[in-house]
């Protein structure tokens, strides 16, 4: 089988601990864009935070795309048209707020190239900036801000009383929306049914291209699933347990090249 796309995580997958791809990794990925893989970036990060790694490694030049939002959106980014989307309800709003201002917590979303809280001193609004690169606003009232749909919010703050709120929330948003933490001290708020490999699938059949033609590399739970529905699932040494279980073959750490392992492996050898 040859495989034609190559889907990437991003964090803990394509970056290093410093949130970098190492020079090694981005001419090997550029190197298999020539031969003509196309390249998927799949993260939760919102689209802004992983346009700086789509610019560094040349999908515009190619026929690469962009996953962002664990799948809420789809794009083309050599054309930048918008293939997929699917956002919040505004009406789910005010509960996510009062669940976050009850329990001493921030909540946050994304307005272009702007992370949007009440709070951008917050120790975990800070780390979700650095880890997008994306600078992060202050605003007097979030719910005046966000009048209209996002892909998703996010809560932040310590692990502990976070994951008492998210079972709470989940039994109150049962069947309406999905929560559940990225992070111990991040709680995803996104639309229903957003998942990594149904947005995948969306593309695959927009491409013309079956499952068995994708390879798929990831390192957590949110991974899983693309994983396990790409032709070729690979788990980081770094990955989760679970995800280097269910994975095909397991690579290099996200400190020793591995993404670019795998690429000479499986997607240059022939």
């Amino acid at each position: 089988m040859k495989y034609k796309i190559l889907v990437l995580d991003l964090d803990g997958t394509l970056t290093n601990k410093k949130k970098e791809i190492t020079a090694h990794t981005r001419e090997t990925l550029i190197r298999a864009q020539e031969a003509g893989v196309k390249i998927v970036l799949a993260s939760g990060r919102p689209t802004y935070g992983i346009v700086p790694l789509a610019e560094e490694l040349r999908l515009g030049d190619f026929e690469g795309y962009i996953l962002s939002y664990n799948g809420g959106q789809i794009i083309d980014w050599k054309t930048k048209k918008m293939m997929y989307e699917n956002e919040l309800d505004p009406k789910v709003y005010p509960y996510l707020y009062e669940c976050a201002k009850k329990n001493g917590f921030v909540i946050l979303s994304y307005k272009d190239e702007y992370i949007v809280s009440e709070d951008a001193g917050n120790p975990y609004v800070q780390h979700e900036a650095f880890l997008n690169r994306m600078p992060s606003i202050i605003v007097p009232n979030f719910l005046e801000v966000f009048d209209f749909p996002v892909p998703k919010c996010l809560i932040v703050g310590d692990p502990e009383p976070l994951s008492v709120l998210e079972q709470k929330m989940k039994q109150d948003l049962e069947g309406r929306m999905n929560v559940f933490r990225s992070e111990p001290f991040f709680l995803e708020l996104v639309p229903n049914g957003i998942d990594k490999a149904r947005s995948l699938a969306v593309l695959l059949d927009e491409l013309g291209m079956k499952p068995e033609e994708m390879v798929a590399v990831g390192d957590g739970f949110n991974d899983l699933s693309m994983i396990q529905f790409a032709g070729l699932g690979v788990a980081m040494a770094n990955a989760q347990d679970v995800v280097k279980e269910a994975a095909d073959y397991v690579t290099l750490s996200n400190e020793e090249d591995g993404v670019a392992a795998v690429v000479e492996k499986f997607l240059l050898c022939v």
